[in-house]
């Protein structure tokens, strides 16, 4: 099984269960910009406590998932992992924040091609501020790099008002002023 495949398992398991989600992170920056190597996978969840207790029980068998952990994601609002057996793959469940760009974020995501599948993704500028927001707590030059790539590779399709207007909200538009002159993260 590819990780496409992987993923495209658990985002049959979201649709039945009737959860929200979108693929996020590299999966969602590959498919908008410069596709690179990643060791696991992002899925941004809309789910309660019960929604992923249910969740757990309908991947056992075919992932290794602590209940506990899920359920200490959804109070925490953090994540919990999920790793397939067979393969080792690792997807990172990550409960929505509540915020008011996160909501519009899941809100805009849109349909793409995975393993086969229609699946919701993370649309091109919410990856962008998503990966500048990652590259700004994390000190990251690769999730930078990746934002820079999805501009690259967009152009002129990149809705730049929504852009700097959420950019503005989450204190990034220094860094993205940045990243849109193509600017390296270091100097």
């Amino acid at each position: 099984m590819t990780q496409e495949e992987v993923i495209g398992r658990v985002v049959e398991v979201l649709m039945q269960l009737g959860v929200p989600y979108m693929v996020a992170g590299s999966f969602a920056s590959n498919l908008h910009g410069v596709p690179r190597m990643t060791q696991d996978a992002d899925l941004v969840i809309d789910a309660d406590e019960s929604l992923v207790v249910r969740l757990a029980k309908a991947l056992e068998g075919e992932f290794y998932v602590s209940e506990d952990a899920a359920r200490e994601a959804v109070r925490l609002r953090r994540m919990f992992n999920v790793i397939h057996l067979d393969t080792g793959f690792k997807i990172d469940l990550v409960i929505k924040k509540r915020r008011a760009f996160s909501d519009e974020e899941l809100r805009r995501r849109e349909r793409g091609p995975l393993a086969g599948l229609q699946v919701d993704f993370a649309t091109a500028e919410d990856t962008i501020l998503t990966k500048l927001e990652w590259a700004k707590l994390g000190d990251s030059e690769r999730q930078y790099a990746d934002a820079v790539g999805i501009m690259q590779v967009q152009g002129r399709r990149i809705d730049w008002t929504y852009l700097e207007r959420w950019a503005t909200a989450l204190g990034l538009t220094d860094l993205l002023a940045r990243a849109r002159r193509g600017e390296r993260y270091r100097d």
